[in-house]
């Protein structure tokens, strides 16, 4: 970003790395954070920001959405995302790798995912170590598992050489076919296409499986099962490079959501067993689950209104992650200091981004938050490009106030309330 004039936050509680809330104010110069803590003031020519006794966090850092509708990211409070290369056309050659990683400056920035293989095919290694150079952060199987273990083991032997995450989505496709619901009794009664809830653990298995044979960092985008997150678990007791991340319709929704055949419901990977929520919530709290992200893939009633196993899978989600995971906090099942790990810490580190967390020389991605502001969702008020949420209606809580990017102000749209 071009240079601003320095911003001072003044007033808030500033959430520290450690989790802890100190009243104090948060200085920032050259788009990066100056000076922090109670006896830090402002100085002569500032831009002050009175926080106004709230709580002042890093900016929220999204991996794996398939759309960048940055007026929705503004207005959910995140500050960059990693773009899935799930694009048209797909992010599989260094000049549109190139193109993304500008496309969002100077007030968002966007971080590419390079696309394993060649067209997302899954059959031919794409040019993993020039798209690092035209600023990859990571490479990704996209929304599809690889079935051809030889071909996997490569891009993650090659990914092992360049020092990137391969985040992969895990499901084994030869059991999950057209499923669009998980099998259970759910699934019965609506005669929905279904595929057992082992497809992930199969896939979570193999994937596991080449990255220690190779010594590559895994990254499991969603893991929604009682057996995958076990197997991540062992999988890091083990001290192997495997994160894994989650979205918040899997520790809010159970596929008990699915009964009125609404296509908003329909997810991928699709809503699991009540047990599967429960186990969910357990791994955030114990730690297997490290990023808690929105899965933003917005999708318009051409997709959405037509008979639930025919719609497009896929949520907006980034208007309300940050308020859907402060659920989390409200029942205490985590603290804020760790949901804002899970929300911003972790994903910057993952992404090699110096973001995500309130330390003096890290770039000032800034949110001033109210916690227990309600809200109601709306689908039709949503900022993003579309407005299929699974929560369309539903009260929540927690807002932002105010956003900065590199200690600029960007906008947080206003809507009804």
């Amino acid at each position: 970003m071009s240079v601003a004039a320095p911003l001072a936050i003044t007033g808030g509680r500033l959430l520290l790395p450690d989790g802890s809330l100190v009243t104090g104010t948060l200085r920032c110069e050259r788009g990066h954070i100056a000076a922090l803590g109670a006896d830090v003031t402002p100085q002569p020519g500032d831009v002050v920001h009175d926080a106004g006794g709230q709580i002042v966090a890093p900016g929220l850092v999204d991996m794996g959405v398939f759309a960048v509708d940055k007026p929705a990211f503004h207005y959910g409070g995140i500050t960059r995302v990693a773009l899935m290369p799930d694009q048209t056309p797909p992010l599989d050659v260094p000049s549109r790798v190139r193109y993304v990683a500008l496309s969002g400056k100077p007030d968002f920035w966007v971080h590419p995912l390079a696309a394993a293989t060649q067209g997302l095919a899954g059959e031919a290694l794409a040019e993993l170590g020039l798209m690092r150079e035209a600023g990859a952060r990571g490479i990704a199987t996209g929304r599809r598992w690889i079935a051809d273990s030889g071909m996997m083991m490569r891009i993650m032997q090659y990914a092992a050489m360049l020092d990137l995450v391969v985040f992969t989505h895990a499901e084994d496709a030869g059991l999950v076919g057209k499923a669009v619901a998980t099998a259970g009794e759910m699934a019965t009664r609506l005669g929905l296409p279904s595929a057992p809830s082992e497809a992930e653990a199969l896939a979570i298995a193999r994937d596991i499986t080449l990255a220690e044979a190779t010594g590559a960092r895994l990254h499991l985008r969603k893991v929604t099962t009682a057996r995958g997150l076990d197997l991540v678990r062992a999988a890091k007791d083990k001290g192997l490079k495997v994160t894994a991340g989650v979205s918040p319709a899997y520790f809010m929704l159970s596929d008990n959501a699915l009964a009125d055949y609404r296509s908003f419901m329909h997810l991928s990977p699709p809503l699991r067993s009540e047990d599967d929520r429960k186990a969910v919530i357990a791994a955030v709290k114990d730690g297997t689950i490290d990023t808690v992200v929105s899965g933003h893939d917005p999708r318009g009633s051409e997709d959405k209104r037509l008979p639930f196993a025919d719609s497009a899978a896929g949520m907006a989600g980034a208007e309300t992650l940050l308020a859907l995971t402060l659920n989390l906090v409200r029942d205490e099942a985590i603290g804020l200091g760790r949901a804002f790990e899970l929300l911003a810490a972790n994903p910057a580190r993952l992404l090699g981004a110096d973001a995500g967390r309130l330390a003096v020389g890290a770039e000032a991605d800034i949110a001033v938050i109210d916690p227990d502001r309600p809200w109601i969702v709306d689908s039709d008020q949503m900022a993003a490009s579309a407005g299929n949420t699974p929560f369309d209606k539903q009260p929540v809580q927690g807002r932002v106030l105010a956003l900065f990017k590199g200690g600029t102000r960007v906008g947080v749209k206003k809507k009804p309330a």
